[in-house]
């Protein structure tokens, strides 16, 4: 199984001349108070100038306006374009201008986005000349989802968040099965040690959530794929934080780290492991806009998130009727 190239022959492409422009992704945080805040969580739009994937971010848009109590900001967690890991430039142009014009004519909603592997331009492409282009690797999904950086930290009410970059580089080594990977989930150790001085200096009262793209854990990608056919579990470190267990480690010396929020697996789950509550949040486009995933249907994430540290969360197929 590949996520990489995702039956792209499948979809219509438009190549178009649209222009990706940037979204501002709205660092000012809500304000403290003692109500739980309502969030949606997005991810995994894999957006494409199509006529049903276009109508159906639109049909999630709506229907996050339209709950209640009132959603007051969406959370993304990434692989908001179809593919730029190998795809040409002219064509990751009009999937970036696709998603940024249907996201600022579809909400006026603050937007706290995280980059997915699928939003790094090029590391999958033979072209030696590409990494010149000032676009390649994750440049062009930082400018065009309008982020401080590839990480970086934010405040909603009671509660502060760490947006993590989750896509590196793999360390394989040869003769690996999944060596054609391009990317691995896990930190780099300058992020990682940004991420402990980060929670070393928060506000022990204070919970703490993680947004990543690629889950720090996950169930359900064991069965993504014949991960148990050599007779052993072999997950890949593309499905799954290949440095979980020192990312495990660090939140248990953080009691405040409640909460772990991705995507990727386009599956929807939640689990709890020693204190923290880790919740992958489907994907908006199912199957690449082909239907259900692995029995999932699109959905976006419901999340109320209480000043205690405590949270709900509710998986809501936008498409179900009634």
């Amino acid at each position: 199984m590949s996520r990489l190239l995702l039956n792209r022959r499948a979809f219509l492409r438009a190549a178009g001349t649209l222009t990706a422009g940037g979204m501002l992704a709205a660092c000012r945080g809500l304000p403290l108070g003692s109500a739980p805040l309502h969030l949606a969580l997005i991810s995994d739009v894999h957006l494409l100038p199509s006529e049903g994937a276009l109508s159906g971010l639109q049909r999630a848009l709506d229907h996050i306006h339209q709950q209640r109590p009132a959603v007051q900001a969406i959370l993304n967690a990434g692989d908001s374009i179809l593919d730029a890991l190998q795809t040409p430039e002219s064509e990751v142009v009009a999937e970036w201008a696709a998603f940024n014009q249907t996201m600022q004519a579809g909400t006026d909603l603050p937007i706290y986005s995280v980059i997915g592997n699928h939003d790094v331009w090029g590391w999958g492409l033979a072209e030696p000349t590409l990494a010149g282009n000032p676009r390649y690797g994750k440049a062009w999904a930082i400018e065009a989802l309008g982020l401080p950086g590839p990480y970086y930290a934010f405040a909603l009410g009671e509660w502060q968040f760490y947006a993590l970059d989750s896509t590196h580089r793999p360390t394989l080594e040869a003769g690996d099965p999944y060596g054609d990977m391009p990317y691995t989930g896990r930190l780099d150790d300058t992020q990682f040690e940004w991420l402990k001085q980060q929670l070393a200096q928060s506000d022990p009262e204070r919970p703490v959530a993680i947004l990543s793209h690629i889950p720090i854990l996950s169930a359900g990608e064991l069965l993504d794929g014949g991960n148990e056919a050599s007779g052993n579990w072999l997950v890949p470190g593309a499905w799954v934080h290949i440095d979980a267990r020192r990312l495990v480690e660090l939140f248990h010396q953080h009691p405040n780290v409640r909460l772990c929020l991705s995507g990727h697996s386009h599956q929807h789950e939640r689990l709890e492991y020693l204190g923290v509550t880790y919740v992958s949040g489907g994907a908006i486009c199912g199957k690449w806009w082909m239907g259900d995933y692995m029995h999932f249907p699109p959905v976006y994430v419901l999340l109320d998130l209480a000043p205690d540290g405590t949270s709900q969360s509710r998986f809501v197929d936008y498409n179900a009727q009634g």
